[in-house]
């Protein structure tokens, strides 16, 4: 059994041989993670099939998702489900055009076929380029990388899973009113092989979980809902414990009695405190998105529209105010979009967006950094499973700490009229990703330093721009929490991305508030 060193695999994927790649990965048993055969035999014929093409570039997707689903509802179970995909991508450069091709079947000579159609696609697609696409150069690797892990969470019966989610709609349904409770816990594995004609070999695999829980409770025709605050995660079945998710069901439904008989928000311009389970979503729609440059050039504009933030405001548009840093970057510990290497094969990092509130960076991946005059992809190449084209996604993106260690109680010890916002809820935000609106779940009246009272149906409206610009107090690195988007649809036909948004909580002056309500009910 030999080693895959990165000196064998460099000098094999310049010959089509059948022992084009040692039969095994050495480094991968060495991680418990193994190659085998066919695999390899599987990247032999797509790498070698497209340079006897003469495609300038190719590279090969070994592709398994696997998606369990358990959810409940009162006091039964409301579906359970498991699927898997599994096949492969490749992807060629001929001509200065692209093509892809994939298959469900993970088979030598079936992939040689398939490699033969991305050929054909890219011969196809090279008169209808308006240039030819220029590739960032890009290190090659061999190596192996997978979420840590000491329980896997698929090894978790469903029956387990059941009973944990059904403890806590009964807590939730402990009401003095009517109350309606669900559950959920989504698992999730990515696991795939890339190689490239550039020599990289890449085994990874990620495993995430999604645990969400809300209560809703009735009265005399009144109605309120509260989720609960926990956010998805990359991570193993322990980390359920570490997140209470058992233990803040009974804070869950706590708040729903205190939302139920608070009174609504008065319209005005008040301070906003902000927690990180709210703001994180306002970060991935105000900053995430208009920072991918193929947004930003219109490439998106049919399904999910374009971006203000275009090129010609890089390094000169006055995004926030000087206390902010905005972040980008594949490597935070736990963040959904967290990987070693992007679906180009590009080692990832981290890399600022908005800097001291300057506007200075996008979201790039090998075949976009050209557009914009820069050597190097950002590693934000990604495709949801072997039937899809890799293209640029969101990595993680999250507002860096302030320098002072902060709190949110000492945000509010600061605020003399504001209104202190818990957790995610509705949200709507144009096709420019500029004007918005945003809600959450839990709203609490600030006066002079002290929180006096909930409130209900309070929302706020604002532009990116003024938003940030706004920002006075930043909560420091002790109280910075991640918050999740599991499903970031992007691209036709739409691919799902899942993305991790950190931030402390974070003060800001004098924004719109609204209330929400127009009728009875939250």
């Amino acid at each position: 059994m030999s080693s895959l060193s990165r000196r064998d695999f460099l000098a094999s994927t310049g010959l089509a041989t059948a022992s084009i790649i040692a039969s095994r990965s050495g480094l991968a048993e060495a991680r418990g993670l193994v190659l085998e055969p066919v695999l390899l035999a599987v990247i032999d014929a797509a790498l070698s099939t497209a340079r006897a093409s003469k495609a300038t570039y190719a590279d090969v997707r070994i592709h398994r998702r696997r998606e369990e689903n358990v959810s409940v509802r009162d006091d039964h179970a409301a579906g359970t489900a498991d699927s898997e995909r599994y096949g492969v991508g490749v992807r060629v450069l001929k001509d200065g055009a692209w093509g892809f091709a994939s298959t469900s079947r993970v088979d030598a000579n079936e992939v040689k076929q398939v490699t033969l159609r991305a050929v054909a696609i890219a011969v196809a697609n090279a008169p209808l380029r308006q240039k030819p696409i220029e590739l960032a150069p890009a290190a090659a690797s061999v190596d192996v990388w997978q979420t840590p892990m000491q329980k896997d969470p698929f090894k978790i019966p469903v029956a387990d899973k059941l009973e944990l989610l059904l403890g806590i709609s009964n807590t939730l349904r402990k009401q003095k009113v009517t109350a309606f409770a669900e559950a959920s816990l989504s698992t999730r594995l990515e696991w795939k092989v890339f190689a490239s004609t550039d020599g990289t070999l890449v085994e990874q695999a990620i495993t995430r979980i999604g645990p969400a829980y809300s209560v809703t409770l009735v009265n005399d025709g009144d109605f309120v809902s509260r989720g609960w605050d926990g956010q998805g995660r990359q991570a193993d079945w322990e980390w359920l414990a570490e997140s209470r998710f058992v233990e803040d069901a009974e804070q869950v439904a706590e708040d729903a009695r205190v939302k139920l008989a608070a009174p609504p928000v008065e319209p005005g311009r008040r301070d906003l405190i902000l927690s990180p389970e709210n703001l994180w979503l306002t970060i991935h729609e105000s900053v995430g998105h208009p920072t991918e440059l193929d947004r930003a050039l219109g490439d998106e504009a049919n399904f999910a529209g374009t971006s203000f933030a275009t090129p010609d405001k890089l390094k000169t548009l006055q995004y926030a105010s000087p206390i902010v840093t905005l972040y980008a970057d594949k490597t935070t510990p736990g963040g959904l979009a967290t990987c070693g290497y992007d679906d180009d094969g590009v080692r990832t990092g981290r890399w600022n967006l908005v800097e001291k509130g300057k506007f200075v960076g996008y979201q790039t991946t090998r075949d976009q950094a050209a557009w914009i005059g820069e050597k190097e992809s950002r590693g934000c190449s990604y495709a949801q499973d072997h039937s899809s084209v890799p293209f640029q996604r969101m990595p993680n993106v999250s507002l860096q700490p302030g320098d002072k260690d902060l709190g949110v109680n000492d945000l509010i010890a600061a605020t003399d009229d504001g209104i202190y916002v818990q957790g995610d809820g509705s949200w709507s935000i144009d096709h420019q990703r500029y004007n918005f609106q945003f809600t959450g779940q839990m709203f609490f009246e600030v006066k002079k330093g002290k929180i006096t009272r909930a409130l209900r149906d309070v929302g706020y409206q604002s532009n990116t721009l003024e938003f940030w610009n706004a920002c006075d107090l930043i909560g420091g690195p002790k109280e910075f929490r991640l918050g999740a988007a599991f499903d970031d649809g992007k691209g036709e036909p739409m691919q799902s991305n899942p993305v991790s948004h950190g931030c402390p909580p974070t003060r800001f002056k004098k924004i719109s508030v609204i209330n929400t309500r127009t009728k009875k009910g939250a």
